[in-house]
């Protein structure tokens, strides 16, 4: 057992005084794993168990610190407060003892109570023991049954935590699968997007897929799916070698508000209908943000187009437009998928499939090139007119035909035909002209 307790658990690193906790009160969960294996956070995620009035104890915090105050379950007496810098929540003990309510947890490494108040650790299942071997053990199959999400959950943290899961409790979460099914397609999508937010879930991915977990979720996923799955991994790594800004973008957020990277886009694409129609709905009915969809399904469509020898100026220039911001996931789906192909069809090792003589890899050369540099005319064209300038410069109304202007536009500056705003006019009133001839 630990000879000594874990700095992070100390109270005086809590966004909140421990006078505000009765006695007796338990930290249990993820923060008492994670001190123990020594994880930090820069942002706290904070767990306790109270015998009573929990509710009443998170408002009273809230109301001193003026922190947000959530309730989470009124029934099961479930609150969150949440602070600057870190969230705590605070759940009645479920039964009648404080070793009962953790026997009803998903893992034994989850099953540690720290108190506070007596600086006692308490682990009635050898939680401590599975840390140290870096094993996750499950408390009960029954438990599993209780909450199907937890099947899911193992996945994703012995993919954070670098651990293995004991055959036994595999073999449940196996026997348990189609449980998943009940589990909001939202709460599922949670822990899917911890996998594929790296390439250490990868594996798990492909893990809970032959156990049959991904099954009610991703219906077209198949083994081709996986090795897809590892082919994004290989190909970002390699990219991102020779192009740090290319992996930095893939590494950020589809927006603020989605914790989604464009890497886990590229990956995304990877489980879903390579049709992008079809895409698109199955990814609705799992309920993922416009964005996300929006993401996925440009970089389906665009795959092709990013295969082109030899495009034209304005080939490209339709590209980067209609990428825009995907242009990172749809480069390393489409380096990925192309080296997958060339790998199992020539026998090589994936991890030596980015080469010069790899065909995505020569197309692709000039365009990273080009949407890497900011000032470049074709990724990144500066409009030379607006649609109000054309409307008062040609005096004609509002209408899509602005819209076909510009972009014609666009293209003859991009094909250097074009470099200063009454050039653009005089192109556009030709163009007008042609139009009306037309019609």
């Amino acid at each position: 057992m630990l000879e000594s307790i874990p700095p992070t658990l100390a109270p005086e690193n809590w966004p909140f005084s421990l006078e505000f906790l009765p006695q007796p009160a338990y930290m249990v969960g993820g923060a008492v794993r994670d001190a123990i294996l020594g994880r930090t956070r820069e942002y706290l995620d904070l767990d306790f168990v109270i015998p009573s009035k929990a509710v009443k104890v998170a408002r009273a915090i809230a109301h001193h610190y003026k922190a947000g105050f959530v309730l989470l379950d009124a029934k099961r007496q479930i609150a969150r407060v949440v602070f600057p810098h870190a969230t705590a929540d605070f759940a009645q003990q479920e039964g009648d003892s404080l070793e009962v309510d953790l026997h009803r947890r998903d893992f034994t490494v989850n099953a540690i109570a720290y108190n506070p108040h007596t600086q006692e650790i308490i682990d009635p299942l050898q939680g401590y023991v599975d840390l140290q071997q870096g094993i996750l053990r499950m408390v009960s199959p029954a438990n599993f049954e209780d909450d199907p999400l937890r099947l899911m959950r193992g996945y994703r943290q012995a993919a954070q935590l670098g651990f293995t899961i004991e055959p036994a409790t595999q073999a449940a979460i196996r026997s348990l699968a189609s449980h998943i099914s009940k589990v909001a397609a939202e709460r599922v999508r949670v822990e899917v997007g911890y996998l594929l937010a790296n390439s250490q879930g990868t594996p798990w991915i492909a893990s809970a897929w032959e156990d049959g977990l991904l099954a009610p979720l991703f219906k077209n996923a198949t083994r081709e799916s996986l090795l897809k799955l590892a082919a994004v991994d290989t190909a970002a790594a390699l990219l991102t070698e020779k192009w740090q800004q290319l992996g930095v973008q893939l590494q950020e957020y589809v927006r603020d508000s989605i914790k989604t990277t464009w890497l886990a886009i590229a990956k995304l694409a990877c489980l879903v209908n390579p049709d992008p129609v079809l895409a698109e709905i199955e990814l609705q009915e799992l309920t993922y943000s416009r964005a996300e969809i929006r993401g996925v399904t440009t970089a389906l469509k665009l795959l092709p187009q990013f295969q082109v020898v030899d495009m034209s100026l304005r080939e490209q220039y339709f590209l980067f437009h209609n990428a825009d911001i995907v242009f990172p996931a749809t480069a390393v789906l489409a380096v990925a998928i192309n080296n997958l192909v060339e790998a199992i069809s020539g026998d090589k090792p994936l991890h030596t499939a980015v080469e010069t003589k790899s065909l995505s890899y020569q197309v692709l050369a000039p365009l990273i090139d080009r949407y890497l540099n900011p000032d470049d005319a074709i990724a990144h064209p500066t409009p030379l007119v607006s649609g109000k300038e054309l409307i008062v410069a040609l005096d004609i109304p509002a209408s899509p035909i602005i819209g076909q202007l510009l972009t014609e536009i666009g293209v003859a500056q991009a094909e250097g035909k074009l470099s200063t705003p009454p050039e653009a006019i005089a192109y556009a009133r030709q163009l007008l002209d042609w139009l009306n001839i037309l019609n």
